[in-house]
């Protein structure tokens, strides 16, 4: 059986990882591949239910990451897991490394618990952690990133923070891809949409002859 496939695509908003990722799935699907296109927080019904009380509800800092990864949770039980099991192709809006970015980059919160929290909820039967085989991130300026978002809608408790909460959640990404160099690959997001397009094919195209040789 064809082995299931995990892809997360990770970026502040307004740096164009949505279209992408139907882009990739739209490739997938091409290739004869079943694709799950999925988010996070969110995924399943209660996730989702979680995820409108963290956007939008002020909290306490640990409530919040408690939250977060109280959603991963039931995100990876009920769609990751058992989609990867079948041979899937799970891609992924966001997953844990936003959380290291948004939570431990830009709200500050003591890295090294979001680290327990995530062995504890993403922890695999043969004492491996589940992480994307793949992680694409959308790097881009947070000024370009607010130029691009500006009157597209209402902004949640996130997209509403000052300049310098995104220069944080910037570094978080960085410390992340610093710390697993492996499984990311690390797109200029402020290309024109063809050239960051071409990026991103040429990155997966690149992964899965990596993953097929």
């Amino acid at each position: 059986m064809t082995r299931g496939l995990f892809i997360s695509f990770e970026g502040i908003d307004g740096a164009g990882k949505s279209t992408h990722i139907a882009r990739v799935a739209e490739l997938f699907r091409q290739a004869g591949r079943a694709v799950v296109l999925t988010r996070e927080p969110g995924g399943t019904l209660l996730s989702e239910k979680l995820r409108e009380l963290v956007l939008h509800e002020p909290m306490d800092l640990l409530t919040e990451a408690l939250l977060m990864f109280a959603a991963r949770r039931e995100h990876l039980v009920l769609v990751i897991e058992p989609a990867l099991a079948r041979g899937d192709v799970v891609l992924c809006d966001r997953f844990t490394d936003a959380t290291f970015a948004y939570q431990g980059g830009g709200r500050g919160f003591d890295w090294q618990v979001l680290a327990q929290l995530e062995r504890m909820v993403q922890s695999l039967p043969n004492g491996g952690l589940r992480q994307p085989e793949l992680t694409v991130w959308f790097d881009l300026d947070p000024q370009i990133a607010a130029q691009r978002l500006a009157l597209a809608r209402i902004p949640d408790k996130f997209e509403s923070q000052p300049a310098d909460f995104f220069a944080d959640v910037r570094a978080g990404y960085a410390k992340r891809l610093a710390e697993t160099p492996e499984r990311f690959a690390r797109i200029d997001a402020a290309q024109s949409m063809e050239a960051v397009g071409a990026d991103v094919d040429r990155v997966v195209t690149n992964w899965l002859n990596k993953v097929d040789a």
